[in-house]
Parts: structure tokens; sequence; C-alpha cells
């Protein structure tokens, strides 16, 4: 297996992880625009036949009003197929968003959103990777479901 930084044309593969995988969906701009903006940060496993069986993609938070606020990143969407869990995948394609976001972008921290009732996902950035709820978010997701808003202080290089 191979974990590379994602191209333009893995959209569609990285799509196709995404609806086997997730009941949150994205519409194919959103794909492309993040690969575009934000090339060092999304990440793709391909299999030994080329087809992309892991994703990460992730951005920078645009500026608010607030120009003081801290440049942090953002996990959107990371999605691994079943057949291929529990060999860490998750967790390196996390860490090299996370890398780059520091080193590239200089950002202080990254967040993502999380089911409550994903007890897998939650242990992965709890347990594994560091991350902390930071705030629950009531009816986040289209079915209504709560989110927890986790945080990861980022560490970057001088």
């Amino acid at each position: 297996m191979d974990i590379r930084l994602a191209r333009a044309e893995d959209f569609v593969g990285m799509q196709q992880a995404n609806l086997v995988n997730l009941p949150e969906n994205y519409h194919i701009r959103l794909w492309i625009y993040h690969i575009v903006t934000w090339p060092q940060l999304s990440y793709v496993v391909e299999d030994s036949k080329g087809r992309i069986i892991g994703y990460v993609l992730a951005k920078i938070e645009e500026e608010s009003e607030d120009k003081t606020a801290d440049i942090h990143g953002h996990i959107n969407s990371i999605s691994v197929l079943r057949g291929y869990r529990r060999l860490g995948l998750a967790k390196k394609l996390m860490l090299l968003s996370q890398e780059a976001m520091a080193s590239v972008y200089k950002a202080q921290y990254v967040s993502l959103h999380v089911r409550e009732t994903n007890k897998a996902a939650i242990g992965l950035y709890r347990d594994t990777l560091g991350f902390e709820v930071a705030e629950v978010e009531k009816g986040y997701y289209a079915d209504g479901e709560d989110a927890y808003m986790m945080r990861l202080k980022l560490e970057s290089e001088p």
C-alpha cells in the first residue's frame, strides 16, 4: 500500500471511499477545491492495483473577521475501506496532514467533527492522536445527531 498526496484526478476514488463508508457526502467541487487550494494537506492510500482505499480531506480555515484568530487546520473527512481498517492507515493519514498543517501553514491547532456515536473514530482521535473534545454541537449532522468538535494543539517547527 502506498500513501501519497491527493491529486485532482483522485477525487472520484476519494468520493467512492466516502460514499461506501460515510453518510455525509460532498459535491465534486468541494473535493477538487480542497485538493487544489491546499495541495499539501490531503492524502490518499492506494492498494497494490492503484485503487484508492482511504483518504483524508483537509483544509486551513479561511480567515475570519478576527485577524488575531489562530491559523488552524480542519479535517473535513477521513475514511478507510472496511477491509483495510486496523492497519494504522487512518493514523498515518491524519499525522501526515497534521504535520503539513503545522510546517507549511504554521497552524496552531487542528479541529474536526465526529458523531457522538462513532466510538471507533473517537478512540482514534482521542486515545491514539491526543484530540480533546472542545464542545458538543447539537444537531450538527443532517439526521440531527450531535457532533463532538475536537481539537489538537499542533507543534510547529521554529
